[in-house]
């Protein structure tokens, strides 16, 4: 009788042990969560030292952390979602690549965008003295934040630019009335909202397009992938060489235009040359099916996921510690924003890495609603959604224009899924693709032959693209603006009535 007794004693020992990792990981959270922030407070506090406005702008850094957090937890879904739901990345794989590009864009590359949330959305002589000014900013982040929370327990891919330029002209306009508002950046900044998932989507279409008659749709495509997979690859790398050596490295160094093309060229050439044996050496064991093939883009995949993670820091690093950095610069010259905003690396450490913990705490829920609920996603399509995404975020952040990151990427699986639909449903010369047979019910045999075909093809077409989702988004991002404006001068008002 000893066994049965022993086996219980194990099995309680067992249960104790799972039950210890299942506390251990429930912790971890709160842990790194109170570390990050007791590292923001700490380096606030040593930044501005015996500063008359040192507590305000404590606060301030907290509320950054905030919401880069919210911004991790939303926003990275959109980048890393096609290569999850093409099961290409594991969710821990695509968290670990994100969290690291997104720390290199946000301190390599985000300047420029910092600057224009920072000093541009409020006009210069706004009148407003310095400690009004830190907390209209401190609203504006408070409110983006907020909003940004309730929008990802809700599971609504936002755009985390929508919310805070949003937020940033309702606290500027409860702060000093609506002249506040430099209104002729924010038109500029509207129409970026429209022209960028346009211009993601059609991208994001054509590269699936030219895939598809490229290598797709051949009778051989493993000799077609042998020939096309490596001048995409070579096209990847020297888009990303072009940027890090005109944006990506600007800190240290800034090549003139003939530089900076060489430099890109050089990079494609290497990426086709190594990248054409690899692929040679897989269509060495693959077979000509769809799916094998497809398997080409599998490690250019990865390598443009973490293109797109780089550009989403270095452009949306300025939602976080873009207001961050103007109150620093007035606290520390009590003279207002004039000119170009210093950004101290403590200030962006906290975007980056905020972005990053938030992406890994708390981004995994949004990042399977983008790979997998609005079309299906294999390789081949994931990868034009990043690569078109990426281009897209990269010339937008080189411009200094803080365009929505999730307007481009979500633009770009809505362009690959209608793609699918429209030559899935006509048959365009896809040998995969059989032609429809059309049977007359009773009910169809008194309309005439036209309408009866009409009404069958209709009945046909496969929806391939997901609805619901195109409603549901396009709804959260005409609410967000509103939403945030509303929510940041509340807290604004709020602010001012607490202190007299």
């Amino acid at each position: 009788m000893a066994k049965p007794s022993l086996d219980k004693d194990l099995k309680k020992v067992g249960q104790l042990g799972k039950a210890t990792e299942g506390l251990a990981h429930s912790l971890a959270a709160p842990g790194l969560l109170a570390i990050f922030v007791a590292g923001c407070t700490a380096a606030a506090s040593l930044a501005l030292g015996d500063n008359t406005h040192t507590t305000l702008v404590v606060f301030a850094s907290v509320i950054a952390a905030y919401m880069a957090l919210n911004i991790g937890a939303n926003d990275v879904a959109n980048n890393m979602g096609p290569a999850v739901g093409s099961r290409v990345l594991t969710m821990t794989g695509a968290i670990a690549i994100a969290a690291i590009a997104e720390i290199a864009g946000a301190i390599l590359a985000g300047g420029d965008v910092v600057n224009t949330v920072a000093n541009d959305l409020i006009v210069k002589d706004h009148g407003l003295a310095t400690d009004p000014f830190i907390m209209m900013m401190m609203a504006a982040l408070l409110a983006a934040g907020l909003w940004l929370h309730i929008a990802t327990y809700l599971g609504a891919p936002v755009s985390t630019t929508h919310a805070i330029v949003g937020a940033v002209m309702g606290s500027g306009a409860m702060a000093a009335g609506v002249d506040t508002v430099n209104w002729a950046v924010m038109g500029k900044i509207a129409a970026s909202w429209v022209i960028s998932p346009v211009c993601g989507g059609l991208f994001a279409a054509f590269l699936l397009g030219l895939v598809k008659w490229l290598i797709v749709f051949r009778d051989d495509r493993i000799t077609a992938a042998k020939r096309w997979v490596p001048i995409l690859v070579a096209l990847m790398t020297g888009i990303f060489a072009m940027y890090m050596a005109s944006k990506g490295l600007s800190r240290v160094w800034k090549p003139d235009a003939e530089k900076v093309w060489a430099i890109g060229g050089a990079f494609a050439i290497i990426g086709f040359a190594i990248s054409r044996p690899l692929v040679a050496r897989r269509a060495a064991i693959i077979s000509n099916t769809r799916k094998d093939v497809a398997g080409c883009f599998n490690v250019p995949l990865i390598f443009a996921v973490a293109l797109l993670s780089f550009a989403h820091g270095a452009n949306d690093v300025a939602n976080a510690v873009g207001p961050l950095a103007a109150i620093v610069s007035v606290a520390q010259t009590e003279a207002g924003v004039a000119g170009e905003v210093a950004l101290p690396m403590w200030v962006l450490a906290i975007g980056a890495f905020g972005i990053s913990l938030g992406l890994s705490l708390f981004g995994p829920r949004l990042i399977r609603t983008v790979g997998e609920k609005i079309t299906k996603m294999n390789p081949i399509r994931a990868y034009c959604v990043a690569l078109s995404a990426a281009v897209t975020v990269l010339v937008a952040s080189a411009m200094g224009l803080p365009v929505s990151s999730t307007h481009i990427a979500i633009g770009a699986v809505f362009g690959v899924g209608y793609l699918r639909e429209i030559l899935t449903n006509s048959g365009v010369p896809n040998p995969a693709v059989k032609p429809r047979s059309v049977f007359l019910e009773p009910s169809q045999l008194n309309a005439t032959p036209e309408q009866a075909l009409r009404n069958y093809a209709k009945r046909e077409k496969r929806r391939l693209v997901r609805r619901q989702h195109v409603y549901g988004i396009a709804a959260a991002w005409i609410v967000t603006v509103p939403a945030a404006a509303l929510l940041a001068a509340g807290l604004y008002a709020s602010m001012r009535w607490a202190i007299g």
